[in-house]
Formats: structure tokens, C-alpha cells, sequence
């Protein structure tokens, strides 16, 4: 019998819970993948399915042999990858998740830079701001902002989340109220919505005392950021956001950034950008280039992890 071939079909029926329809995606007959998903039970000497007439479940051996199948036909593919890899270089697809505000801040300069270096790599870019399981998603890469120590996941720091308050000279022209925590009601904030952030209450630090500020009122609240950039741009207030967006901005003047000596705090986002990948990607060339490319560009523009001046 040729078992990976078997763990293949069983991997497959178990996925879409029936015979025949995992017979019709790999191309081969129901009675092809019945045979030797019953050669697998008879050499196991467990059985993996429950059949009926009229549905095909795992038995509770079934579902605990099902994680290590999946891991051993994972496996075996990237073996295969990495091999071809040193016979040709780098090609294949690439598949990476980052939060939305990444792509127009600096990851659509990386993407289409990185394709140029490598033109035997595809790249498949998902931005959105939900939470995503890489494994179960198929991911090779995410980006994230914050912390993680989830089991199986390796996080390499690539550059800092600065938060800094700024605004459109055009707004600071016409709004000369002083700008401290005490008179923040008297100015319009536009407010970046998350559920990661606490609604009610925002933190500061100033001359090495923690201070916590009530979230100002805003004229424009949202759960995007470019339209809140957008909003700051052309002069509609006072915005708390990333230094990797706001960089270019300030650099041109199109953006002020104001109490340059508070510290406001990143709260649940955490103080760095951050490569996350499943510890059997550690050695995946593909992957392991497109962190280096990047953290390489987010140096270059003054945001690395260990970057201490504005960029």
C-alpha cells in the first residue's frame, strides 16, 4: 500500500466528510479512496471512520490520528519545497496576513520590491485587522503589532510601534488652543476605534510619571486607519497614531507632531511590529527572505526594533 498516498485520501475525506467528494478533488474514484482508507484501519489495526448510508464521521481515534497525518503530509511538503529550493532558489507562493493600515504605510512598497528581487515568488497578501490562525488560515507569514506566545508560533521583533499625537499645520494654524492634557477637550480628536482598546481610557507618560488621560470626545471615530489619517491630513484634527504611518508625513510637513515629550502608551498593541510563523517554517527559505527584506526596509526608514529617534 502506498501509505502516503492513503494519508493523503484519509487526510482529504476527513476534511470534507464524505468519499466521494474528497474522491472528486483528488481526482481519483470513491472506490479508490475506500480501499485504501480501509488498508490504513487494517494496518493500524484502529478504525477511523464511522460509514453509514448516509454520512462518513471520525471515530474519536480518527480525529486524534487525523492531527498527525495533517502534520506528517505537512511536513513532507515543505521538505519537498526546501529541496527545490536549493536546486532553483526561491519560488513558489507566498502567503501572508498583516493588518490593513500595514499595506498603504510601507508593505505595498515591500511586496512589490520583494517580487522584483525574486520573480520565481508569488505572493498572496490577505490585509485584515481580525485575528487570524495561520495554520488553519494556511499561512506562511503574518505581521502583527503587539505580543505573542501562542504554542507552535515563533514572533521575531522587525520594527517599533511608536504611538505619537500629530496634526495638519492647517489645524494647528487655526486651533492655537494649548495642547496638554488639560485642555484636550477643547481641541478635535479623531479617534481610532479597536477592541484590543480601552474605550474609556488612554495612557501617558511625562517626565517619568504615568499618567492616565480620559479618551477625548472625537469628531470622527473609526475602526480604519487611513480614513482617520485621511481625516488628519487635511486638517480635521488631533490623531494618536502609529510613527510608521505618520513617518513620510512628517518628514514632507504634511503632519506636526505635537507634545513630542509625552509618551503615549501603544496599550494592548504592544511596542513592536512583529514576523510571526509557525516554528516548521523556521527554516523556509521564502520565509526567512521576506522577514529579512522587510525588517531591512523598516530599518531603512528609521523603525527598526532597536531604532530610539524618530524616524
Amino acid at each position: 500500500m502506498d501509505k502516503l498516498g492513503a494519508l493523503a485520501m484519509f487526510v482529504a475525506t476527513a476534511e470534507l466528510g464524505s468519499f466521494s467528494r474528497a474522491a472528486e478533488q483528488l481526482g481519483k474514484t470513491p472506490s479508490a479512496l475506500t480501499k485504501a482508507v480501509s488498508h490504513l484501519e487494517a494496518e493500524i489495526g484502529i478504525q477511523l471512520f464511522e460509514r453509514s448510508t448516509r454520512r462518513t464521521v471520525l471515530t474519536e481515534a480518527g480525529r486524534l490520528y487525523l492531527d498527525t497525518a495533517r502534520h506528517v503530509l505537512l511536513r513532507l511538503a515543505d521538505a519537498d519545497e526546501e529541496l527545490n529550493q536549493l536546486k532553483y532558489g526561491l519560488y513558489g507562493t507566498l502567503r501572508l496576513t498583516a493588518p490593513l493600515a500595514f499595506g498603504r504605510a510601507f508593505l505595498d512598497e515591500v511586496c512589490a520590491d520583494f517580487l522584483v528581487r525574486h520573480p520565481q515568488i508569488r505572493l498572496h497578501v490577505d490585509l485584515c485587522d481580525a485575528f487570524v490562525d495561520l495554520v488553519e488560515g494556511g499561512y506562511d507569514l503574518a505581521l502583527r503589532e503587539g505580543r505573542s506566545d501562542l504554542p507552535g508560533l515563533i514572533a521575531k521583533p522587525l520594527g517599533r510601534n511608536q504611538i505619537v499625537l500629530c496634526a495638519s499645520p492647517t489645524y494647528l494654524a487655526t486651533n492655537p488652543t494649548p495642547l496638554d492634557p488639560e485642555h484636550f477637550d477643547q481641541h478635535q480628536w479623531l479617534n481610532y476605534q479597536h477592541p484590543a482598546l480601552d474605550p474609556h481610557y488612554r495612557w501617558l507618560r511625562h517626565n517619568g510619571v504615568r499618567l492616565r488621560m480620559a479618551v477625548p470626545k472625537a469628531r470622527l471615530e473609526s475602526d480604519n486607519h487611513d480614513l482617520l489619517l485621511t481625516s488628519c491630513l487635511r486638517g480635521g484634527g488631533l490623531y494618536a497614531g502609529p510613527l510608521w504611518s505618520f513617518g513620510p508625513y512628517l518628514a514632507r510637513g504634511d503632519l506636526v507632531q505635537v507634545m513630542a515629550d509625552y509618551d503615549f502608551d501603544p496599550d494592548a498593541f504592544g511596542p513592536l511590529i512583529l514576523a510571526v510563523y509557525p516554528s516548521h517554517r523556521r527554516s523556509t527559505q521564502k520565509v526567512q527572505a521576506f522577514i529579512e527584506f522587510l525588517g531591512a526596509h523598516l530599518k531603512q526608514l528609521g523603525f527598526g526594533p532597536d531604532a530610539t529617534q524618530n524616524g
